[in-house]
């Protein structure tokens, strides 16, 4: 007898794949029973079924390690608990390099490992020949082996977590397709199926490559389009080791499995084929689906297969698949509530790594959903990571030809997308260029890196080691310190309310003591209700009751929800991002420079530190903050879009008798760290509290505020923290020897204390520069006394923990 579709239910969480069937799990298992997954067809039917079903427990971040650790954990805890076969071979995976930055690429892989407890061994090519003699090593230089990794069976886990759903009291409704995604007053107030109406207060999209479309219907943007995918399959193989592990060869983009005697082969190509290019819609009703075979397009992968597994050359091909895989613009997960409808939660995305990462996605989403936020450094995952026209169909359809090979092709420090380029530019782009600007993607917008010397070419030369724009990053940064530099700020998130209750709003949601004299910057953070540091941002009195807040460039839609979320209903918050251009004039002569552009009186007492007024150059009102990212003396010009290009000129005209520089972010990066300036997304995140992160001085106890997160803080700065921000340089200093990134372990002695956050090189101080959070179980002096390392690479490099920031500027008297 068929179940009959109830009238309402707390949550409903629509697809029926792996992922689906895990965030139904998850929400009842944490105590929402009222939950239901609505599959439009079968379980499994969408892509889960011909996933290969490769698990790795190392990601790229700490987040994304603790998901794929955590879903295999699940995966063998839910096998004994209810009895039901997830298909687990755990024979280990094997990634192999046969060029030095690949190699290089692999053993950073290693070292990051030991700070989560992945058990990774490093192997020379006489070691992978010895042990795997399969395996042709000619141009081999050695892998990494991960013993604790292998494959599951994609149907068994999807089914198992099913089971493991409906014993926890959540129901799954098959061939119950979702016809419409019904809303109230912007929120979600239920679903239509098969003409009924559910009512219900919550909804996760889990529907894989149908996302972007159902997204669309309902006017949310989900950035992610399907691509075709291959692999094929070979006839039984005799003699062929059960015990072979998933081999990964990135640099031919290809893995291999063994399969019930057979070997698998499958590709991450360059250029992969965007699926449906004639209707650009996934059909409603691809079930179990393929695509013709494409045999042309994977010889040239199958013949390197053939190369590092020679065995294959005389095995008949029994399957040759081809079906869809979504991919998003970055290769990263989508997760988190949507900006667009309060309420729509996605959890989609999964780049061909949904059987490896399901359970702890499903987990973090039903976390998400339950409280509300998440308190884990997990941006790099958050939907609200991107803008609206990163899911139109001009931009993703071409973006996902090159981000399905970034799975395979090398993660070069500072990589740059080539595909789905210039969308947003900035008004002096040209300007920009002719002066040797080489442009990255920052907040959408086009924005210089850095700028090419004496006609070099302005592009990138990637490396883990000395990177090509050093000579440039020394010059930028040498000239600031010296004269002026010119930065482009633009893309900084810029948002505005005007209130007369705007105050009293932002001192609940803030936890500085907002200042509103007009005129006065306030910065501060928001936090969320375990004090967790949402946001970083400056706020500034622009007129009475009109307030600018200004946030980094890659938060703009994350930091926009959160405001929004928490403001009272009847105060309006305004992106003006785009309405401006941002230009920062930093360095000694910054005040002379301005005084020769305005007739404004620029002198310290007139224009101090952390104030703003609006300044005239040519008689064009430009709104001014002193304020400065690189710790110098420095100005924040803002202006209307459509005066950028005329300001910019005459910045550049007058700039030549002050030595002016163009300087890029690369410049901006080196010189904050040289301040000791924190970065959101590196430094500090929803992980950290701002006592950990030595940023207590944004909170404020002369307010008589009940701001979000106060109770937690208060709970916080009466207990010992566990870990705590540091600073530290290298002893021995070379740049790019090593190049010094993030998530590399930090020892006392020979024990793991901590981990980095923030890397990068001083020219200005002939230092490399490391910033992280270390344990809290030891004084300065101990730490001082001892001998401290940061590991790259496996090998150790002694660093010496600093006090305070290596570069000290007195904004007051300058």
């Amino acid at each position: 007898m068929e179940k009959k579709l109830p009238s309402s239910t707390k949550v409903v969480v629509i697809g029926g794949g792996v992922v689906g069937c895990s965030v139904v799990y998850h929400l009842a298992k944490f105590g929402w029973k009222d939950t239901i997954l609505l599959e439009r067809d079968q379980l499994t039917s969408g892509t889960t079924w011909h996933a290969a079903g490769l698990v790795s427990q190392l990601g790229p971040i700490a987040a994304v390690t603790k998901i794929r650790k955590y879903t295999l954990d699940l995966y063998k805890e839910l096998e004994k608990k209810v009895d039901h076969s997830a298909g687990l071979r755990l024979n280990g995976a094997l990634s192999i390099a046969q060029h030095k930055g690949r190699w290089q690429e692999l053993q950073r892989q290693a070292t990051t490992a030991q700070l989560y407890d992945v058990d990774v061994r490093i192997l020379d090519k006489d070691q992978i020949k010895k042990d795997y003699p399969i395996i042709n090593t000619d141009e081999v230089i050695g892998g990494i082996l991960m013993p604790g990794d292998g494959a599951a069976d994609p149907s068994g886990v999807t089914h198992m977590l099913a089971k493991a759903a409906r014993l926890e009291g959540a129901q799954i409704f098959e061939k119950s397709p979702v016809e419409e995604i019904l809303t109230k007053d912007g929120k979600i107030s239920g679903v239509k199926v098969k003409g009924q109406k559910i009512e219900c207060e919550y909804i996760v999209l889990a529907s894989g490559m149908w996302s972007r479309q159902i997204g669309e219907k309902a006017g949310v943007s989900i950035p992610l389009y399907p691509a075709e995918h291959f692999y094929i399959i070979t006839e039984p193989i005799e003699n062929l080791s059960k015990t072979l592990p998933v081999v990964r060869d990135f640099d031919n983009r290809t893995y291999i499995k063994e399969d019930a005697g057979k070997i698998l082969v499958g590709i991450f190509e360059g250029n992969s084929i965007p699926a449906w290019n004639n209707t650009n819609k996934v059909p409603e009703d691809f079930s179990f689906g393929e695509f013709q075979e494409n045999f042309e397009h994977f010889e040239p992968y199958l013949a390197s297969a053939i190369k590092r597994f020679p065995i294959l050359e005389t095995a008949g091909i029994r399957k040759f698949f081809s079906g869809p895989e979504s991919f998003t613009p970055d290769t990263n997960t989508l997760l988190g509530e949507v900006p667009e409808i309060k309420n729509f939660f996605v959890c989609c995305g999964l780049n061909s790594i949904g059987i490896g990462s399901g359970g702890g996605v499903g987990k973090v989403t039903a976390e998400w959903l339950m409280t509300g936020h998440i308190n884990e450094d997990i941006f790099s995952y958050d939907i609200k990571r991107f803008q609206k026209f990163h899911s139109e169909l001009g931009f993703i359809k071409k973006r996902i030809t090159e981000s399905l090979g970034d799975l395979y092709g090398m993660h070069w420090p500072f990589k740059q997308h080539k595909t789905s380029r210039d969308i947003k530019k900035l008004p002096h782009h040209d300007n920009l260029k002719s002066f040797g600007a080489c442009f990255g993607v920052s907040g959408g917008y086009e924005r210089p890196m850095w700028f090419a010397l004496d006609g070099e070419k302005a592009e990138y030369e990637y490396s883990y080691n000395y990177q090509s724009w050093y000579p440039s990053a020394e010059y930028e940064t040498s000239n600031t310190i010296k004269n002026v530099g010119l930065f482009d700020l633009t893309p900084f998130s810029k948002f505005e309310i005007k209130s007369d209750k705007a105050h009293q709003e932002l001192q609940r949601i803030c936890t500085a003591n907002i200042k509103k004299d007009i005129g006065k910057c306030t910065y501060t953070h928001m936090l969320n209700s375990d004090g967790g540091i949402e946001t970083d941002l400056t706020i500034v009195a622009i007129d009475e009751n009109h307030f600018r807040i200004i946030s980094s460039a890659a938060t703009r839609e994350r930091d926009k929800h959160h405001i929004k979320k928490h403001l009272n209903k009847d105060i309006k918050l305004k992106d003006v991002t785009d309405d401006y251009c941002v230009f920062g004039l930093f360095g000694p002569k910054s005040r002379n420079l301005l005084s020769s552009l305005s007739n404004d009186n620029f002198d310290n007492e007139n224009f101090k530190f952390g104030t703003a007024k609006f300044i005239s150059i040519e008689d064009i009102k430009i709104w001014t903050q002193r304020l400065s990212y690189v710790g110098e003396l420095g100005y924040e010009l803002y202006v209307e879009s459509n005066d950028a290009k005329k300001i910019y000129e005459l910045i550049i005209e007058k700039g030549k008798n002050f030595n002016l520089s163009n300087c890029g972010m690369h410049a901006m990066d080196i010189m904050r760290m040289e301040s000791g300036f924190l970065h959101w997304g590196h430094d500090i995140s929803p992980e950290e509290n701002q006592y950990q992160a030595g940023l207590s001085f944004t909170i404020s106890n002369k307010k008589n505020v009940d701001f979000i997160g106060k109770s937690a803080l208060e709970k916080i700065d009466k207990e010992k923290i566990k870990t705590r921000f540091a600073m530290f340089t290298l002893k021995d200093s070379k740049p790019g020897e090593p190049l010094l990134l993030h998530d590399e372990p930090i020892y006392l002695e020979d024990k793991i204390i901590g981990r980095s956050t923030s890397g990068n090189y001083s020219f200005n101080f002939k230092k490399n520069l490391t910033f992280g959070y270390i344990k809290n179980d030891f004084s300065n002096e101990k730490l001082r006394d001892s001998k401290l390392f940061i590991e790259v690479e496996k090998r150790k490099y002694e660093i010496e923990l600093i006090n305070k920031p290596i570069k000290q500027t007195n904004f007051k008297t300058n």
